[in-house]
């Protein structure tokens, strides 16, 4: 029942399931166990009757849905919203609903609801575009009780929008083909065509349906109808379901007689249930066209690890990452916690109310008393998950909790500048106050110890013991993989020689996590390390491990090498290169296009596909950042600075590309010419201490010492223990006959970098001349 409609499809939702049932059932469904086909929901309920009815109103069902009485939340009767300087107007006409609001050129236009998306607490509307685009409206319904909702907001109220902004609704951002779809339908077929800039996106059913999770279900129909006629068939294995989602094996929660705690009565041996959810509830990009059931994630996602935009230091989310990154950093992932230990799979509501969903498990006589929370019995400060789940508000209206199940650590507010559940509440306290709580009550708690998000925020801050301590973390086996993997990246900005043992056992790592950082990091060792560590790594079993390979590898390609390994190695490239094809609307999938193809030394190919990238969006600012960087690496300065220029033009508010152009002329010996730039991208990214590090060495390359020691000294009030800034600081005014001030600045670079012999020998020689 699959409807064509403008160059995408609506699904016809059957409201009377058995009936439709009935007509597959006469139908007959055809597929081969190679190739089991999608069946609908109308079939599974004919059988799974309880089930249907409990998927029936969640949020997986209201998913998404065609814009009638029935489904349209927000209020059309001639409602209207300004904002931005923009007053847009929702109305009927006709049996339709419309909005008029700001198009593409910024101006007012009437534009009909196609479809609406999500239920609660907010309601979005997807509107019709040219060529297949679906566009999420930026105004939105807040879907909750009318003393808290019940009106249209804005959900970037506080950003300086207009339609050239990357966030505006019709803007590439906001496009549901490559945004939302896959999370929302079932079955979806994304089809964009990069020829023509267009999608005709398909799916079997228009929300998410029984086998969005558990597959198609043409195989399992056909064991059914095997098993009703023979019942010995009932038994066999697998019930030809495509994965098995029950993930428990038998086992069950018991409470451990010596510790009081719950265990496993047997260890999980399958992250079946895990990584079906977190297809859709994690931070990741999409690396292969289809997703694949029952087996890993990292076949056809690349999970986020714990970046500091998405995450705090301590992995406290901050930014969206829908919940899988912060769980698999618990101790309840690690004890074999499933998300169905506490989520009923088809209603999705919890499986008890408040503290009884954790009570299921932990003993309520043990935890839910006031000797262990502290708070009044039936006080919000008793329940559960304010202090072990806080919750942080995205999307204006949409509160959802922070699933790494932590125990509350203001001490760690403290020295990490990071969020608290008591002071999430007790606004009014300082996080003093409620560290010496914390201490008073649980004066002997092992959770006070040392923790990963330290180490993170050391290396953060370029601590002199980063690198020692990113090590420490990479290497223990008792911290989160996900926590780990995030040490082993950013050691790459402390790459040394003694970190390689262990990055080379991590390449042999359980956790693909672990795998995929290691083999990221051979990006800063020479081509022999690479090929002798990475090489294997071409044949690892998920596929966000074996591209990783490739992309670090592709250089190769330039070096003179036996036909039987060029092949091997082009065919891997070649996998990387489709996995990034699988998002080809994006200009970052172009980018990196560019950089394996610079890597590979195919000139011709990275030109291309930094031109493209910059066609898909011109404000996209790596693009021109490395397209004038191939023209320099191709003694072609001229037209890169030419490309600068234009990306200052399309980007005024960018440092990157005046730090980029900068630099350009100083290599051409226009020094004069290179000041004005260079000090625009020091005042535009005071957060980047290279850049006035290099405008200060520019300045005192044209005579202005004087002009060079200002601009770090205030770089250096920011950025305290930049080991460049502090160097530099004390050579000039050495340079200049400053000779006690150049040796405080050293006595500070000793002391932050203690093992380091240049700062020891910069000291050394400062005093002497005392």
């Amino acid at each position: 029942m699959v409807v064509r409609w403008f160059g995408h499809v609506r699904v016809a939702r059957a409201r009377d399931l058995a009936a439709a049932a009935a007509l597959l059932v006469v139908a007959g469904v055809a597929a081969s166990a190679e190739n089991p086909a999608h069946v609908g929901s109308a079939r599974c309920a004919q059988c799974h009757r309880a089930e249907t009815e409990a998927w029936q109103g969640s949020h997986h069902d209201l998913a998404m849905a065609e814009a009638t009485e029935q489904t349209v939340l927000g209020d059309f009767d001639d409602a209207a919203i300004t904002v931005h300087g923009v007053t847009s107007r929702f109305y009927r006409k006709g049996g339709r609903f419309f909005v008029r609001t700001d198009g593409p050129d910024g101006e007012l236009r009437d534009y009909p609801i196609r479809y609406t998306f999500g239920w609660y607490p907010l309601q979005q509307y997807l509107i019709e575009f040219p060529r297949g685009h679906l566009q999420a409206l930026g105004l939105a319904w807040d879907s909750r009780l009318i003393e808290d909702g019940q009106r249209w907001f804005h959900l970037y109220p506080d950003e300086e929008l207009d339609a050239r902004s990357p966030l505006h609704w019709t803007g590439r951002d906001q496009t549901w083909n490559y945004q939302c779809a896959e999370c929302h339908s079932t079955n979806l077929r994304k089809g964009y065509d990069f020829a023509t800039d267009s999608y005709a996106t398909t799916f079997d059913e228009i929300n998410v349906a029984c086998e969005a999770c558990h597959g198609p279900g043409s195989d399992h129909v056909a064991w059914a109808q095997a098993a009703a006629a023979d019942p010995a068939k009932a038994s066999e294995a697998g019930k030809g379901l495509v994965v098995d989602l029950a993930d428990r094996g038998g086992a069950s929660w018991v409470i451990d007689p010596d510790s009081g705690k719950p265990r496993r009565s047997a260890p999980r041996s399958s992250r079946a249930q895990l990584e079906v959810c977190a297809r859709c509830h994690s931070r990741r990009g999409q690396i292969a066209e289809s997703y694949q059931h029952g087996k890993p994630l990292g076949n056809t996602h690349r999970l986020s690890l714990l970046d500091e935009q998405l995450y705090f230091p301590d992995g406290q989310v901050k930014d969206e990452v829908y919940v899988y990154g912060s769980f698999i950093q618990s101790r309840m992932y690690s004890a074999g916690v499933t998300c169905s230990d506490c989520h009923r799979p088809h209603s999705l509501e919890l499986r008890a109310e408040g503290n009884a969903v954790c009570g299921r498990c932990h003993a309520s006589e043990r935890y839910d008393t006031e000797s262990h929370h502290r708070h009044q019995r039936g006080s919000p400060g008793a329940a559960c998950a304010a202090c072990h789940m806080p919750q942080r508000t995205y999307m204006i209206v949409d509160e959802r909790a922070d699933h790494s199940l932590r125990v509350p650590r203001p001490d760690l507010s403290l020295a990490l500048g990071t969020p608290n559940a008591c002071n999430q509440c007790h606004v009014e306290k300082s996080i003093e106050w409620a560290a010496n709580a914390v201490a008073g009550w649980y004066p002997n708690s092992t959770h006070r110890g040392p923790h990963f998000g330290q180490v993170l925020h050391a290396a953060a801050r370029g601590s002199s013991d980063a690198a020692a301590r990113l090590l420490a973390l990479a290497a223990d086996p008792t911290q989160p993989a996900i926590a780990r993997a995030t040490a082993v990246e950013r050691m790459r900005d402390y790459a040394h020689p003694s970190q390689l043992p262990t990055v080379q056992r991590l390449l042999e790592a359980p956790d693909a996590l672990l795998r995929r950082a290691a083999v990221r990091y051979l990006d800063v060792t020479d081509l022999r390390t690479r090929v002798d560590s990475g090489w294997p790594l071409l044949n690892d079993p998920e596929r966000a491990v074996r591209i990783e390979a490739a992309r670090v590898l592709a250089p190769l390609l330039r070096q003179r090498l036996p036909e039987q390994y060029r092949k091997a190695l082009g065919l891997a490239v070649e996998e990387y290169a489709q996995a990034l094809w699988v998002n080809a609307e994006r200009p970052d999938a172009h980018l990196n296009l560019g950089l394996v193809a610079t890597a590979a030394g195919d000139a011709e190919r990275a030109e291309a596909a930094y031109r493209t990238a910059l066609r898909l969006d011109p404000g996209f600012t790596p693009g021109y950042a490395n397209l004038a960087d191939l023209m320099r690496e191709l003694g072609r300065d001229e037209e890169g600075e030419q490309v600068l220029r234009t990306g200052i033009v399309a980007t005024p508010a960018d440092a990157d590309l005046r730090h980029a152009l900068g630099l350009l002329l100083v290599r051409q010996e226009r020094l004069p010419d290179a000041l004005p730039p260079l000090r625009e991208a020091a005042e535009l990214a005071e957060d980047q201490p290279r850049y006035a590090y290099v405008y200060a060495l520019a300045l005192q390359g044209a005579g202005e010492s004087a002009q060079a020691i200002n601009v770090l000294a205030r770089a250096h009030e920011r950025h305290r223990g930049n080991r460049d800034i502090l160097v530099a600081l004390a050579s000039m005014h050495r340079d200049r006959g400053e000779h006690e001030r150049a040796r405080r600045y050293a006595e500070m670079l000793a002391d932050r970098f203690p093992q380091d012999q240049g700062a020891r020998a910069l000291l050394d020689e400062l005093r002497d001349l005392n």
